[in-house]
């Protein structure tokens, strides 16, 4: 019977591809493409923002880590963006980023780690339940096997004590016949042994006879 046991092996390599993807959607790189711009806070800091696209400007006010941002336009190593509220400053280039912050990526992570951890589960049980019905239907083959293999060693048994009965049979029946033979023989010779005496006897008694008859 065909082995059971490759199914383990495709499991576990399914495991690997699913976990390889998780890995895939949590890199940055292959984050969700977003339009040319939006941008958001880098998630290593909270930054200040300046009244214009230098050093020397005024600090007026701080963006925290993962805020998003609308992309304005660049000059030297500034960039200009819109925040949530409507207001135009100036930061760093540098300082942003073209993908969502962790908090924002997280939660969409966990959705679709939960998803595919579903699936995951989904597509175990599915795998258990064929091998569970596989190996049912190796152990009923089995079984039927066992019984088939204990039926013909009954037969078997049963023909050979079929045989030595029939060998039993057949040596009883040459010692009868041996037996019928030496019977016949034995008849045989009486009444040949019979005859012959008869034969020798009566000629003498008939010529007995004949000679008293001559005295009368």
């Amino acid at each position: 019977m065909p082995d059971s046991r490759p199914t383990a092996s495709a499991l576990t390599a399914l495991r690997s591809g699913l976990i390889a993807t998780l890995l895939a959607l949590a890199a940055p790189v292959h984050a969700e493409e977003p339009a040319s711009d939006a941008r958001w806070v880098s998630d290593n800091l909270s930054t200040y923002v300046r009244s214009g696209p230098t050093d020397g400007h005024r600090i007026v006010g701080t963006l925290k880590s993962g805020q998003k941002l609308t992309l304005i336009g660049t000059q030297g190593n500034y960039s200009q963006v819109r925040g949530q509220n409507g207001d135009l400053v100036w930061i760093l280039s540098s300082d942003l980023q073209a993908v969502p912050g962790q908090g924002e990526r997280l939660p969409q992570l966990d959705a679709q780690v939960a998803d595919l951890t579903g699936q995951l589960k989904t597509i175990d049980d599915s795998w258990k339940n064929r091998v569970q019905g596989m190996q049912e239907t190796l152990d009923s083959r089995k079984k039927l096997i066992d019984e088939l293999q204990a039926r013909n060693q009954v037969l078997s048994e049963q023909l050979d004590q079929s045989q030595s009965d029939l060998r039993d049979t057949k040596a009883r029946l040459g010692d009868e016949n041996k037996q019928v033979m030496m019977r016949y023989m034995v008849y045989g010779g009486s009444i040949a042994g019979a005859g012959l005496l008869a034969g020798l006897i009566l000629p003498a008694l008939t010529r007995g006879r004949k000679k008293n008859d001559r005295w009368f």
